[in-house]
Protein backbone atom coordinates (compact mmCIF):
# COMPACT_ATOMS: atom_id res chain seq x y z
CA UNK A 1 0.00 0.00 0.00
CA UNK A 2 1.04 3.35 -0.73
CA UNK A 3 1.14 4.85 3.02
CA UNK A 4 3.97 2.50 3.85
CA UNK A 5 5.89 3.60 1.13
CA UNK A 6 8.63 6.51 1.67
CA UNK A 7 8.66 9.11 -1.01
CA UNK A 8 11.86 8.25 -2.42
CA UNK A 9 10.75 4.53 -2.81
CA UNK A 10 7.42 5.60 -4.18
CA UNK A 11 9.50 7.65 -6.82
CA UNK A 12 11.54 4.50 -7.91
CA UNK A 13 8.32 2.19 -8.26
CA UNK A 14 7.38 5.19 -10.45
CA UNK A 15 10.58 5.60 -12.12
CA UNK A 16 10.22 1.61 -12.61
CA UNK A 17 6.68 1.73 -13.67
CA UNK A 18 7.62 4.02 -16.81
CA UNK A 19 10.42 2.39 -17.73
CA UNK A 20 8.82 -0.72 -18.01
CA UNK A 21 6.42 0.24 -19.86
CA UNK A 22 7.58 3.61 -21.89
CA UNK A 23 5.18 3.58 -24.39
CA UNK A 24 2.91 6.07 -23.46
CA UNK A 25 5.95 8.32 -22.38
CA UNK A 26 7.42 8.46 -25.89
CA UNK A 27 7.61 11.46 -27.41
CA UNK A 28 7.01 13.17 -24.15
CA UNK A 29 10.25 15.52 -23.45
CA UNK A 30 9.67 17.66 -19.75
CA UNK A 31 11.04 18.04 -16.31
CA UNK A 32 8.57 17.89 -13.55
CA UNK A 33 9.42 19.05 -10.19
CA UNK A 34 7.35 17.53 -6.82
CA UNK A 35 7.62 19.97 -3.74
CA UNK A 36 6.59 18.08 -1.16
CA UNK A 37 5.67 19.07 2.42
CA UNK A 38 4.65 17.79 5.31
CA UNK A 39 6.50 14.53 7.14
CA UNK A 40 9.05 12.82 4.58
CA UNK A 41 8.54 15.60 2.20
CA UNK A 42 11.02 17.28 -0.20
CA UNK A 43 11.74 17.94 -3.59
CA UNK A 44 12.01 15.30 -6.91
CA UNK A 45 12.49 15.62 -10.32
CA UNK A 46 10.83 13.33 -13.32
CA UNK A 47 12.54 13.67 -16.40
CA UNK A 48 10.86 12.07 -19.30
CA UNK A 49 13.07 12.05 -22.49
CA UNK A 50 13.32 9.65 -25.06
CA UNK A 51 10.90 7.20 -23.70
CA UNK A 52 12.83 6.95 -20.85
CA UNK A 53 11.79 8.35 -16.97
CA UNK A 54 14.96 9.12 -14.33
CA UNK A 55 13.78 10.73 -10.99
CA UNK A 56 16.02 13.12 -8.72
CA UNK A 57 15.58 13.40 -5.48
CA UNK A 58 16.52 17.09 -5.74
CA UNK A 59 16.26 19.71 -8.29
CA UNK A 60 19.17 19.55 -10.80
CA UNK A 61 17.61 21.25 -13.60
CA UNK A 62 14.72 24.31 -14.19
CA UNK A 63 11.53 22.28 -13.98
CA UNK A 64 9.04 22.59 -17.04
CA UNK A 65 6.16 21.98 -14.61
CA UNK A 66 6.23 22.46 -10.85
CA UNK A 67 3.48 20.24 -8.78
CA UNK A 68 3.41 21.54 -4.98
CA UNK A 69 1.60 19.20 -2.99
CA UNK A 70 1.55 17.83 0.59
CA UNK A 71 2.82 14.22 0.92
CA UNK A 72 -0.27 13.18 2.12
CA UNK A 73 -2.22 14.61 -0.38
CA UNK A 74 0.36 13.01 -3.16
CA UNK A 75 -0.56 9.47 -1.90
CA UNK A 76 -4.00 10.22 -2.00
CA UNK A 77 -3.77 11.31 -5.62
CA UNK A 78 -1.54 7.81 -6.84
CA UNK A 79 -3.93 5.67 -4.59
CA UNK A 80 -6.48 6.87 -6.87
CA UNK A 81 -8.44 8.64 -4.17
CA UNK A 82 -7.89 12.20 -4.93
CA UNK A 83 -7.53 13.94 -8.93
CA UNK A 84 -5.19 15.86 -9.86
CA UNK A 85 -8.13 18.54 -11.17
CA UNK A 86 -10.25 18.56 -7.40
CA UNK A 87 -6.82 18.60 -5.77
CA UNK A 88 -6.13 21.83 -7.33
CA UNK A 89 -9.80 23.26 -7.09
CA UNK A 90 -10.08 22.81 -3.31
CA UNK A 91 -5.92 24.17 -2.97
CA UNK A 92 -3.92 21.24 -2.21
CA UNK A 93 -1.91 21.31 -5.39
CA UNK A 94 -0.72 24.24 -6.20
CA UNK A 95 1.07 24.30 -10.40
CA UNK A 96 3.51 26.50 -11.59
CA UNK A 97 4.88 26.62 -14.65
CA UNK A 98 2.98 24.65 -17.75
CA UNK A 99 -0.15 23.61 -16.62
CA UNK A 100 -0.88 21.78 -19.71
CA UNK A 101 1.88 19.43 -18.70
CA UNK A 102 0.12 19.24 -15.46
CA UNK A 103 -2.75 17.62 -17.17
CA UNK A 104 -1.05 15.80 -19.62
CA UNK A 105 0.85 13.66 -16.37
CA UNK A 106 -2.37 12.85 -14.67
CA UNK A 107 -3.82 11.66 -17.66
CA UNK A 108 -0.39 9.57 -18.51
CA UNK A 109 -0.14 8.79 -14.99
CA UNK A 110 -3.80 6.59 -14.96
CA UNK A 111 -1.90 4.44 -17.78
CA UNK A 112 0.15 2.82 -15.29
CA UNK A 113 -0.75 0.45 -12.35
CA UNK A 114 1.85 2.22 -9.42
CA UNK A 115 -0.16 0.92 -6.94
CA UNK A 116 0.94 -3.02 -8.86
CA UNK A 117 5.08 -1.38 -7.94
CA UNK A 118 4.04 -0.48 -4.37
Amino acid sequence: MTKDYSVKEIFDKIEQALNENPKPIEGINAIYQYDLSGDDGGTYQLHLSGGEAKVYDDSPNQADCTLQMSVNDFKEMLMGNLSGTAAFMSGKLKVKGNIGLAMKLENLLRQYDVNQYI
